[in-house]
């Protein structure tokens, strides 16, 4: 066994020169599993599967990944008759970010790309970032604080509407869409993840009319309803679209990361003249966290990693729209956001998928109130029509956040009574 390939923790959490990724994978009982994580280590870095020549000892030493540990899940230290003919480890590789700097593309090549020769099938679970790395990154621009203040919303979770429906209209009607919910008072409305743009709806035409919607509701009511607008597109229109909305004046951008990358949401949060919050959008990310064998953990992907892109607020599923995602998962991703992570702001947790007033109370005690509660189908789909639906998931978040039951605030609350009525207590 090469003991250069193997490091203490200590030593490579100290030196701050790595990142330190863990791995889930199973394997055949009778796998060398050192000689699999040592072939990885390398293989990811400076060498490939077979010995080739020109690879110094200072190549190694500053360039070669190390294995950290490798865990048996459950642990053992002894052979047994009754040993499965599969075991679980946990591996836990250190890479040298000299290797690949701030370049997300580059660093998921490392962590989860390379010649399959010398990849393994594997999850990968977390990355711990020293913050030698983490300073690189510029994190979120407004985080949670930052977007309450320009919302001007305190104290209770934010409510955001998704246009419905996702697309097909013309921009006078999606305006019209657009003032039926914001006389409502939601907080933020977005475009849908599906909208980006069309021809029959481009977006300059779009933010123009949505803003004017916007302006005339806010001299009927005096609440100003934030606009996020969808400037997902091909690169580099996405910057364009980006700069564009905000001199249109768009409150916000939204973009689907998953598929423009998160290199492309760093270059948003960095541009000078996009300075407004960007909501990063999860749609498509179930290939990448589904699987129990590749892939990333959501807490990963869609948590830590967004975060250090740069997104101020992350949109992702409820484990009660209809989609099987793990109670434990959603709850913790929301920390993943929100605790403190080297010099990183906070990101505000948006949650979304099915979402219903009856289910907001249980939304709010899972999540807290640093949280944004997205509302589509509930709003435009209420039978007394957007803007009622609007004020019933407004008097959802106010009896959870004073501690009413639902039932006893819609005695008071029309709109409140015909959401339960319609959906029911969830």
């Amino acid at each position: 066994m090469d003991s250069s390939l193997f490091a203490a923790r200590e030593e490579v959490t100290a030196s701050g020169r790595y990142v330190l990724a863990t791995y889930a994978l199973k394997a055949p009982a009778d796998t060398d599993i050192l000689k699999v994580a040592g072939s990885f280590a390398v293989g990811q870095t400076v060498g490939t599967w077979a010995p080739v020549p020109n690879i110094t000892e200072r190549m190694r030493e500053l360039y070669q990944g190390r294995v950290v540990g490798i865990q048996e899940v459950p642990p053992r230290d002894i052979a047994t008759a009754e040993d499965e003919p599969e075991t679980q480890y946990l591996l836990h590789i250190a890479f040298p970010h000299a290797n690949f700097g701030r370049s997300f593309a580059a660093l998921l090549t490392t962590l989860l790309g390379n010649d399959a020769s010398t990849s393994i099938r594997a999850k990968l679970v977390d990355v711990q970032f020293p913050q030698e790395y983490a300073k690189l990154f510029p994190g979120p621009r407004f985080g949670i604080a930052g977007v309450r203040e320009r919302l001007g919303v305190m104290g209770r979770p934010l409510l955001l509407n998704m246009i419905k429906p996702c697309l097909g209209f013309p921009a006078e009607v999606g305006a019209e869409i657009f003032r039926e919910v914001a006389l409502g008072q939601v907080d933020m409305i977005k475009d849908d993840e599906l909208l980006t743009n069309p021809e029959y709806l481009p977006l300059p035409a779009r933010i123009r009319a949505y803003v004017q919607a916007r302006e005339r509701v806010y001299e009927e009511t005096g609440k100003r309803v934030a606009y996020f607008a969808n400037i997902t597109d091909r690169v580099p229109q996405i910057l364009e679209n980006a700069r564009l909305a905000a001199e249109l004046g768009a409150d916000g951008v939204m973009v689907n990361f998953v598929f423009t990358g998160l290199d492309v949401l760093t270059a948003l949060a960095e541009d000078p003249r996009v300075n407004v919050p960007i909501l990063a959008h999860y749609a498509g990310s179930g290939p990448w966290i589904e699987s129990t064998a590749s892939g990333m953990d959501s807490l990963l992907y869609l948590g830590k990693l967004a975060r250090l892109a740069g997104a101020d607020l992350v949109l992702y599923n409820t484990p009660y729209g209809g989609y099987p995602y793990l109670r434990q998962k959603y709850m913790l991703m929301a920390q993943t956001l929100k605790q403190k992570l080297h010099h990183l702001k906070p990101s505000l947790p948006a949650v979304g998928g099915g979402v219903t007033p009856g289910m907001v109370p249980r939304l709010v005690r899972e999540l807290g109130t640093d949280v944004v509660i997205a509302a589509g189908g509930s709003i435009q789909g209420h039978p007394m029509g957007p803007a009622a639906g609007a004020r019933a998931m407004r008097q959802a978040i106010a009896a959870a956040v004073d501690g009413v039951d639902l039932k006893q605030a819609a005695q008071s609350a029309p709109e409140l009574a015909a959401a339960l009525e319609q959906w029911g207590v969830q």
